[in-house]
């Protein structure tokens, strides 16, 4: 019985005491109340009480949104040359279009939660079956999920309608793993099958507080019946059955809640991503700060002009416009700061607030051409490609460092059964063959075969369905039934044991059923105390043995020394041949020496406290001094074209690394065959072989990184710079590293004669071409990605996998690409994107990349450009000689607020999406034109530059082109003259037309689109100017505008200015563009007769082909 004072230490302990169905164990023993939280989820971010305040704070935190904002409260406090709706406008609509497009957001968010939340379930009360809303369900209520149905919250699993009980689930929601995972009852409830029963169970359950780890916990259950003493029972992960999971092809299960709502193992792991920066929009706040910068300085530059000329006496108060007597009594100080902020205003279009909602608009609609490429489409899978964050769709286009997994995604994860050794002796399908060091195929006793044979049908997580369409790794036994595992590998090796005349049929009753060669039926078990090597204990006839099956690194230490060198070389061979290896062992017990062993068992998985390393020192004791008995190797087959995407990912200028769990010797072989490694790159290792295990390891890792660091510093000279992309024209150098030398390298000891390991280790990684870590750890993978990225120069990483054990490099890289492969779907879930197979990555990053890097650039490189010549520069024109004293406009408010709102915004929008510079095809079959945007390129200064001094020619070819037009006193034939506003609306048709042309110019993929907004836009505005100037409108108090389009288009000298000003504008552009063409022309045709010649003279030097034309390329 439970006591409160050991109620009060399991609470102390970080525990929590759940009583079954809500019943009390006892009348006499007092209960300490806990309190647990219902089972709503909440994923959503806002309320509708908190929506306003809360998205108008995080939009403010923008430093664009917080500078308009500031403009404009300055516009409606100060009395400023410009309109308040000027800059207004424009921010309200940015501020509505986000709030819109995240209040959408949120909203499918509630959604969801509230189909989950008012889903029905049933619990069991007082013996009957009730329906609630899930969100009802609270802590001790016993649930009934029936197949296919998703559990409500995480229970603990009582009894099923199967007898042996025992369920399936599919975890696809919360890990990914779409594979079936079996599930056990609690031993003494697995009878408690129906209402009746189940709510007459009296128990408590004692289990640790809630935490994410999805493959980890540890409680208890007390089981009261009257008149006995309590029984306990040890409670863990295959007992727990997790909220979001599905149970699949059972009838139903009953279970108790334990954790309910937000405190499920689903809610703790669901946490937002971290924000990620694409370069582009670092290259964006560079600008901005530049710009803002030149505004300040010109502000105080007109304010400090304005009050020297002021200082005339005749200047500051003339005859005709005397001070009135406030204006004489004002504070000059005060004055000179509303001057300031007057001429902030007046200039504050510099910072176009437009492109922010065009770069988003650019970013969310190009998206989805990825997902529509028909290339990218899956026929096996039935899936394509998969967008998860569109920010970062440019970044594909710059990256440096490619960090990809092995097994799933260089590979394809369908294992098939190759061969297997006994004894020493290799069994194959065919054995006539003789390969390496054995000189002939013998045979093992046949007692030992079958002991083999039998270890494969017993050692093992394979399940029998029958008859039913399962979801999950699957594979047909016969007509009915399908063999169902969590891994590939398991299927392999049952099948593997079936050809050899060993079938496993499944269980009954909890017994192992296995037909031999002889076809006769044998039972064994009952399966206990399975261990994460692959650990089952059988009874076989008269015998308890002990089966294990695991990796080299793990069985070797745990068998006889003198047993290993004969399966050591086949499982080194098999490991160079690219084959994944299994070692398998056995022990046998005695009667007394297995009741010794299970009654350690049982009291470490009743423990609480340290359950997994009380059971581990077990397993530990009991796994010593095996007996080997042979090994395995099935063959992971390479993906298609995974060798032709890494050798275009390195002519592209890109460094492959790849970061594996999977041994040396196979991982190499893989390495070799998908091209990473050449036949003459020189491979430099730090393993552990290599370093050996002694004392000295730290001494003799020291001297290897510095032999190697000399050796390829003299290869490349210390200007050659590691993170650039430069093409290697000599020795090419590999290099291997394991996992447990990296965590020397990261971790030296305290007293280690050098701390500079991982520098050091860096600059030998930055120069080498390609890098191979094996033996990786999920955290090993992702400090590796961490410590590429920071280095100096901040290169873009990319890292790709398919499994739960890539998810942490991929979050960790600036692009993280998901594999939709057979391990699951949690790496495709944490990625920026996901694609069926690793070719696909050739045309993601060499294609549309490419094309979207370009177009931002060329997107971001034009804003600031129609801003700068526009309202910028020529109204500081406008300023400087004309309106020194009175702070007038050049252009109209209605002008300044349409011209990047619908003017000029949908050209540059659909060029963004649609253009091509270069097509497709010849993009993904030509990789070297990735490195001529890399490094940002786009967005250097030197572009920077070129835009601006371009943008400043057109700016004052149109301000002094329409000023000299001006000196002529009358522009009509009746002797009217013209006023400032005629001059400002002849200046901003000039422009409107010139940077609409200059798009059209910069265009080279035309679609009806392109024409449509292009030539669309210049109607518009034509007609918008006939319109605003053609209706006396109300509530402005001055019809400034009022019929001044229409008079400026009756006089020839104003059109033929228009038309000359544009022309002289745009022919410089016209010009470079011809100069540009000539070039290539002459290129192409210099280029076309050698490359043919070299084609032929590398046809016989076969490897070294691609390097010759490597060479040939970087001549020209």
């Amino acid at each position: 019985m439970f006591k409160p004072a050991a109620l009060f230490a399991f609470l102390c302990f970080g525990t929590r005491t759940v009583l079954v169905g809500h019943r009390p164990v006892s009348e006499t023993d007092a209960y300490v109340a806990q309190k647990f939280c219902d089972n709503r989820i909440v994923s959503s971010k806002y309320t509708v009480w908190n929506f306003l305040p809360k998205n108008l704070f995080e939009q403010f935190r923008r430093i664009a949104n917080f500078y308009f904002l500031i403009i404009f409260l300055v516009q409606v406090i100060v009395d400023t040359p410009t309109s308040p709706v000027t800059s207004g406008l424009p921010l309200f609509f940015v501020i509505t279009v986000t709030a819109i497009k995240q209040g959408y957001e949120d909203w499918l968010r509630h959604r969801a939660d509230n189909e989950v939340n008012k889903s029905n379930v049933f619990v069991i009360e007082n013996a009957k079956q009730v329906r609630k809303e899930s969100e009802k369900i609270k802590v001790g209520d016993i649930v009934e999920v029936k197949a296919d149905e998703t559990f409500p919250c995480d229970l603990i699993f009582l009894a099923s309608s199967s007898p042996d009980g025992t369920c399936y689930v599919t975890t696809a929601s919360l890990d990914g793993e779409s594979n079936f995972k079996t599930h056990y009852a609690v031993r003494d409830t697995t009878v408690l099958c129906t209402h009746e029963t189940i709510d007459s169970l009296a128990a408590t359950i004692e289990c640790e507080q809630p935490q994410p780890d999805l493959y980890k916990f540890v409680g208890r259950i007390n089981i009261y019946r009257s008149n006995q003493e309590p029984i306990a029972r040890s409670l863990g992960p295959e007992n727990l059955l997790l909220k979001g999971a599905t149970l699949k092809n059972t009838k139903k299960i009953y279970g108790v809640a334990v954790y309910t709502g937000m405190e499920t193992k689903m809610a703790l792991n669901y946490q937002g991503k971290s924000q990620k920066r694409s370069a582009v929009e670092k290259s964006i706040n560079a600008f901005l700060v530049v710009y803002l910068c030149i505004l300040l300085s010109k502000a105080t530059v007109c304010t400090t002009m304005k009050y020297v000329w002021q200082s005339n006496p005749f200047n500051d108060e003339p005859w005709y416009n005397e001070k009135t007597k406030k204006e004489k009594e004002a504070f000059k100080v005060l004055r000179m700061f509303t001057d300031f902020l007057s001429f902030m205003v007046l200039f504050n279009f510099i910072i176009p607030v437009s492109m922010y909602v065009t770069v988003e608009m650019q970013k969310f609609l190009g998206s989805f051409f990825i997902s529509w490429d028909k290339e990218m489409y899956d026929e096996e899978i039935k899936e394509g490609a998969l967008v998860n964050t569109s920010d970062l769709n440019e970044e594909l286009g710059q990256v440096e460092y490619v960090f990809t997994d092995k097994t799933g995604t260089l590979t394809e994860n369908s294992m098939e059964f190759i061969e297997c050794c006994i004894d020493g002796h290799k069994y194959k399908e065919s054995i006539s063959e003789v390969d390496g060091p054995l000189k002939y195929y013998g045979k093992a006793e046949k007692c030992r075969e079958e002991l083999f044979l039998r270890a494969l049908c017993l050692c093992h997580t394979v399940q029998i369905k029958e008859g039913d369409q399962v979801d999950g790794l699957i594979e047909h036994l016969e007509h009915r039934s399908t063999y169902i595992s969590s891994s590939p590998d398991e299927i392999a090796l049952v099948k593997g044991a079936k050809k050899y005349g060993f079938s496993f049929l499944g269980l009954e009753n909890n017994y192992m059923k296995v037909k031999n060669q002889n076809n006769e039926m044998e039972r064994y078990g009952p399966l206990q105390h399975g261990h994460k090597h692959g650990s089952h204990r059988q009874a076989l006839p008269g015998k308890l043995l002990l089966f294990c099956k695991g990796a080299d690194s793990s069985i070797f230490p745990r068998v006889q020394q003198d047993e290993i060198q004969q399966t050591k070389a086949h499982v080194d061979r098999n490991a160079m041949d690219g084959y994944r290896t299994l070692c398998v062992a056995f022990k046998e017990f005695s009667q007394e020496e297995y009741d010794q062993i299970d009654k350690q068992l049982c009291e470490a998985k009743m423990a609480l406290q340290d359950r997994e390393e009380k059971m581990a020192k077990v397993f530990e004791d009991i796994e010593a001094n095996m007996h080997l008995i042979g090994a395995t190797a099935v063959e992971d087959k390479l993906q298609e074209q995974a060798a032709e995407t890494i050798e275009a990912l390195h002519a592209a200028g890109m460094k492959v690394w790849v970061l594996t769990g999977d041994k040396m010797e196979t991982a190499k072989s893989t390495c070799y065959a998908c091209r990473l490694f050449q036949t003459n790159t020189e491979l430099l290792e730090l393993t552990t072989k290599m370093v050996g295990d002694s004392e000295r390891r730290e001494d003799r890792l020291h001297e290897l990184l510095m032999e190697y660091h000399k050796k390829l510093l003299q290869e490349f000279p210390k200007n050659s710079g590691g993170l650039k992309r430069s093409l290697v024209l000599n020795q090419e150098y590999g290099l291997i590293i394991d996992g447990s030398t990296l965590s020397l390298i990261l971790n030296p000891s305290q007293d280690s004669s050098s701390s500079n390991y991982k520098t050091i280790f860096l600059q030998i990684c930055l120069k080498c071409t390609a890098v191979l870590c094996c033996r990786m750890a999920p955290l090993q993978k992702a400090q590796i990605v961490r410590m590429v990225k920071s280095t100096k120069g901040s290169p873009i990483t990319l890292s790709i996998g398919d499994g739960a054990n890539d998810v942490s490099m991929i979050l960790e890289a600036h692009v993280g690409i998901g594999i939709k492969g057979k391990e699951g779907r949690q790496a495709s879930r944490n990625s920026d994107y996901a694609v069926p197979k690793f070719k696909h990555l050739r045309k993601l990053l060499l294609a549309h990349g490419h094309l979207y890097y370009v177009r931002i650039a060329h997107l971001v490189q034009y804003f600031f450009y129609k801003v700068r010549i526009c309202i910028h520069l020529t109204q500081f024109m406008f300023f400087l000689p004309l309106t020194i004293k009175s702070i007038k406009p050049l252009y109209d408010a209605a002008y300044l607020t349409m011209y990047n709102i619908c003017f000029t915004s949908l050209p540059i929008l659909a060029y963004s999406l649609l253009e091509q510079h270069i097509n497709i095809e010849t993009l993904t079959s030509d990789p070297q034109l990735y490195m001529k945007i890399s490094d940002n390129a786009m967005l250097q200064w030197k572009p920077f530059l070129y835009w601006t001094f371009l943008g400043a020619f057109e700016g004052l070819v149109f301000f002094f082109g329409v000023y000299f037009l001006f000196q002529n006193s009358s522009l009509e034939d009746n002797g009217k003259v013209f006023g400032n506003w005629t001059f400002g609306t002849i200046v901003f048709t000039i422009l409107v037309f010139t940077v609409t042309l200059k798009l059209a110019l910069d265009t080279r993929f035309w679609t009806w689109m392109n024409h449509f907004v292009i030539w669309g836009s210049l109607a518009f505005y034509v007609f918008f100017s006939f319109f605003w100037g053609g209706v006396i409108w109300p509530f402005l108090k001055q019809q400034r505008m009022y019929f001044v389009f229409a008079h400026m288009v009756t006089s020839l000298s104003a059109w033929l200015a228009i038309i000359l000003l544009i022309f002289i504008s745009l022919f410089p552009e016209i010009l470079l563009i011809v100069f540009k063409n000539v070039r290539r022309k002459a290129q192409v045709r210099t280029a076309y007769a050698p490359c043919t010649l070299l084609s032929c003279r590398v046809s016989s030097t076969s490897g070294f082909s691609s390097k010759i034309l490597l060479l040939y390329s970087i001549s020209l």
